[in-house]
């Protein structure tokens, strides 16, 4: 990947929405390599989809907690079994493996404290294999992008 398809990735990333010829445009090329470049960056899954970001409090799911949780034992069949347990649940936007004292961390969305209690319980708790499970809810943002820094 060179700096043209980094500026490519970045415009996108700012606006997924625009055409092949403002985003041309925007970075500098004529519309057919930019074009040509778009697709070899899907191609080669650089480029992975186009999404709409959505304000999670229109939608209806206004609390957002970051989840840390501990497995009891680091086994595959454990781990196997919660990360798959996991990927099924919707609250769940993302699921990270951490180092250190965590061994993953979930951002989940929910419509409320109740929904939150009822996710936990419900849904993590019948997991089994999990140690510790901490949250933490978000009261606000500072900054949100999904928009990458410069590589030089």
């Amino acid at each position: 990947m060179d700096a043209k398809d980094r500026q490519i990735i970045r415009a996108l990333q700012q606006n997924g929405r625009m055409t092949n010829q403002e985003l041309a445009a925007k970075v500098n090329l004529s519309p057919s390599p930019c074009l040509r470049r778009v697709k070899i960056l899907e191609a080669g899954g650089a480029i992975k989809g186009y999404t709409a970001e959505v304000d999670p409090k229109a939608y209806g799911l206004p609390v957002t907690v970051f989840v840390r949780i501990r497995l009891e034992r680091h086994n595959a069949d454990d781990v196997q079994h919660f990360e798959s347990r996991v990927q099924a649940m919707d609250e769940v936007l993302e699921c990270v493996v951490m180092t250190g004292a965590t061994d993953y961390q979930l951002r989940v969305v929910v419509s409320g404290l109740d929904a939150y209690e009822d996710f936990i319980r419900h849904r993590i708790h019948p997991i089994g294999c999990i140690a510790s499970i901490d949250s933490s809810f978000v009261y606000g943002f500072v900054k949100k992008t999904g928009v990458f820094p410069r590589v030089d």
